[in-house]
C-alpha cells in the first residue's frame, strides 16, 4: 500500500494518454499537478500568460494530430486562457484545459480567485465540468479526451478544486481507464457518396476546396488516389496545407475566387462555408453551381447555402469510397483538359503579377520582397506560423510548406498573439525542423514577452515582422470608409522590437535594405537553431499593390 496525491494521478492519466508536454503559467490552485509530472518525466513547459500556454496546447495539437494540453490556475487564469479555447473551438482543434479552483467546502465563500469557470467555458467546449473527487480524475480525464478526439475535434475544460487536488489516496484503489475510444471514423451513407460521385464526374468545369478537417482524419492518404481519380482542380485551406506538393497538377492557391465563379460543381471537404468561402453565395460563388458538402457535423450540411449532396463522414473515408464508387460505378469521367488549362491560366496571371514586386530593391522592403526571401529558407521540414497581420496576408500566398501540420494561422476566429506559443510547442514537437512565425507589428505586441519563456527554456524559434508601423488590415478599410484625416487608434511607430528580444534573451536584427534579408534571415535560422535561443528579424516594409482593396471586416 503507497499512498500518493492527486496531482501525481493527474499527471499519470495524462502519461497514460500519451502526453508529454504540459503547457502553463504557475498558479497554487494547479501545483500538484507540476509535482507529479516531474515524478513521471511529463516536461512542465511555463508561458508568461494563460492565453499562451492555452495557445500552446491548440500549437501542439496543430503539429502533432494528438490532444495538446493546457494547465491554468482558477479565476483570472482560466479568464485569460478563454481566448484560445475559443480560437481552438472555433477552428475544431482538440485540446484539454485545466483549470483550477477554489475548495470545495468553501464554495461561495469568496475563496481565492473562485468564480463560475465552468458555466464561463460552456459554450466554447465540447465539455466543460468540475472533477469532484480525486478518485475521478482518471475517469474524467478519459472522457474529456474521448470528447476532444472524437466527432468535430474541439477544445475541452476540466476544473479541479484545490482540495482535490492536494488529496492522497492509496494508489492501489485509483482506477485508469483503458480501451474506451475508438479510432474508427463515420463514412458516407453509399447512395450519397454514389451521387456526389457521378456529378463530379460528369461535371465539366468542376473544384475542389479541402479543408482542416482532412488533417485529423486516420485516411488522409486517401487525398492522393483521390485528386488522381478525379482530376479536378483542388484548393487547400487551414491544417490541410501542405497536403498538395508545388507543381501538383491538380493544386492551385492563388485563383480560388475566379474558380469559384466559373465552377459548375463544387465540392467542399470539412471546411464550413463562412466568411473565407463568401459564404458559399454570389457574387463570390456560382449561384448554377451544384454544391457536395462533406462534413464531420451534419449541422454544416446546407448552411449558408443549399447543397445537392450532402454527406456527413470522415474527409478521408468519404474521399476513399468515393474512389471505390467511381471504379465500381464504371462512371467516365469527363475530360479535364481544357478546364485545367483555363485554371492554370489563371493561376499563371496571378503569379505573373507579383514577378515585380517581388523581385524590389525598394526601401522600406516590399512585402512581396520580404516573403520571397523568407521562402527560399522553408524548407520541407520548416513549420510556419502565420500571427496576424497584413502581411500574413501576403505570405499565405508565397509561402509552401511540406506537408499538413506545418503552416498554422489563428483559423476563422482570426486570433492575433498566437505565434510564439504555436511556434514553440511545434518546435517541441520535433525539435531538429525549423519554426518561423511570420508576423505583424500589430500582433508582435499581444504576446511578445513569450520570447522571454523560450530563451529561458531553450526553445530555438525564429519570429519575423513586417514592420509597417500600423494595424494596416484596419487602416486600409478605415481610410476607404472614413477619409485619411480621419484615422485613428491604428497607428503605430517603427519600434525597434529586435531590441526587445535582445533583452529578453535572445538575438535581434533589423532589417531596411532588402539585399540584407538572405544573410539576416539566414544567420537567424541558425542562432535558433545551434544556439537554441529565439531570434527576432524585424523589417521595415513599405507597402504593396498585392494588398490594395484587401480589406478586414
Amino acid at each position: 500500500m503507497a499512498y500518493m496525491h492527486a496531482g501525481r494521478i493527474t499527471a499519470q492519466a495524462l502519461k497514460n494518454e500519451g502526453v508529454t508536454h504540459l503547457f502553463t503559467l504557475c498558479g497554487g490552485h494547479i501545483q500538484s499537478i507540476y509535482d507529479g509530472c516531474i515524478d513521471l518525466g511529463l516536461r512542465v513547459v511555463d508561458f508568461r500568460h494563460e492565453q499562451s500556454a492555452a495557445h500552446a496546447a491548440e500549437g501542439w495539437a496543430r503539429a502533432t494530430g494528438q490532444v495538446g494540453v493546457a494547465a491554468v490556475t482558477a479565476g483570472p487564469g482560466v479568464t485569460d486562457a478563454v481566448t484560445a479555447i475559443a480560437n481552438a473551438h472555433r477552428s475544431g482543434v482538440p485540446m484539454v484545459v485545466i483549470g483550477g479552483q477554489g475548495p470545495k467546502p468553501f464554495v461561495e465563500m469568496g475563496a481565492l480567485q473562485e468564480m463560475d469557470h465552468v458555466t464561463l467555458l460552456r459554450p466554447i467546449t465540447k465539455w466543460s465540468a468540475t472533477i469532484p473527487e480525486a478518485r475521478r480524475i482518471p475517469d474524467f480525464l478519459s472522457i474529456a479526451f474521448r470528447k476532444a478526439r472524437t466527432g468535430v475535434p474541439g477544445p475541452v475544460f476540466l476544473e479541479i478544486p484545490l482540495d482535490v487536488t492536494i488529496d492522497f489516496l492509496d494508489e492501489d484503489t485509483v482506477d485508469y481507464p483503458t480501451d474506451y475510444l475508438t479510432t474508427s471514423a463515420p463514412g458516407g451513407d453509399p447512395e450519397f457518396v454514389l451521387r456526389a460521385t457521378r456529378l463530379l464526374a460528369e461535371a465539366s468545369k468542376p473544384m475542389a476546396i479541402v479543408g482542416s478537417q482532412l488533417w485529423w482524419s486516420d485516411r488522409k492518404d486517401a487525398f492522393a488516389a483521390w485528386r488522381n481519380a478525379f482530376q479536378i482542380p483542388t484548393f487547400i485551406n487551414g491544417m490541410a496545407r501542405g497536403s498538395l506538393q508545388p507543381g501538383d497538377p491538380h493544386g492551385f492557391r492563388l485563383c480560388r475566387s475566379k474558380a469559384l465563379k466559373e465552377a459548375d460543381t463544387i465540392i467542399v471537404f470539412g471546411t464550413p462555408l463562412d466568411f473565407r468561402i463568401g459564404y458559399g453565395r454570389p457574387p463570390k460563388v456560382n449561384p448554377d453551381a451544384k454544391f457536395i458538402q462533406v462534413d464531420l457535423d451534419p449541422q454544416e450540411l446546407g448552411r449558408n447555402r443549399p447543397c445537392d449532396v450532402g454527406i456527413p463522414g470522415d474527409t478521408g473515408l468519404v474521399m476513399l469510397q468515393m474512389v471505390e464508387a467511381l471504379s465500381k460505378g464504371g462512371f467516365d469521367v469527363t475530360s479535364r483538359a481544357d478546364w485545367l488549362g483555363q485554371v492554370n491560366g489563371w493561376e499563371d496571371a496571378k503569379e505573373e503579377a507579383m514577378v515585380a514586386e517581388r523581385a524590389s530593391d525598394a526601401s522600406p522592403v516590399n512585402p512581396l520582397r520580404l516573403c520571397s526571401e523568407l521562402a527560399k529558407l522553408v524548407d520541407d521540414k520548416a513549420v510556419v506560423i502565420g500571427d496576424g497581420g497584413d502581411i500574413v496576408g501576403t505570405g499565405a500566398k508565397i509561402l509552401q510548406v511540406g506537408g499538413m501540420g506545418q503552416w498554422m494561422d489563428p483559423g476563422p476566429l482570426g486570433t492575433l498573439g498566437v505565434g510564439p506559443a504555436f511556434a514553440m510547442a511545434a518546435k517541441l514537437a520535433e525539435p531538429d525542423r525549423d519554426v518561423i512565425i511570420l508576423y505583424g507589428d500589430g500582433s508582435f505586441g499581444l504576446n511578445g514577452m513569450e520570447f522571454e519563456a523560450a530563451a529561458r527554456q531553450k526553445i530555438g524559434i525564429v519570429g519575423v515582422i513586417g514592420n509597417d508601423a500600423a494595424w494596416m488590415q484596419i487602416l486600409r478599410g478605415q481610410k476607404t470608409f472614413y477619409g485619411a484625416e480621419r484615422v485613428v487608434a491604428t497607428k503605430l511607430n517603427y519600434t525597434r522590437y529586435e531590441k526587445m528580444v535582445e533583452a529578453l534573451g535572445g538575438k535581434g536584427f533589423w532589417v531596411e535594405d532588402p539585399a540584407d534579408l538572405p544573410e539576416v534571415l539566414a544567420e537567424a535560422l541558425r542562432v535558433a537553431r545551434e544556439e537554441s535561443i529565439p531570434a527576432l528579424v524585424n523589417v521595415k516594409i513599405g507597402g504593396s499593390d498585392f494588398r490594395k482593396g484587401a480589406i478586414s471586416v
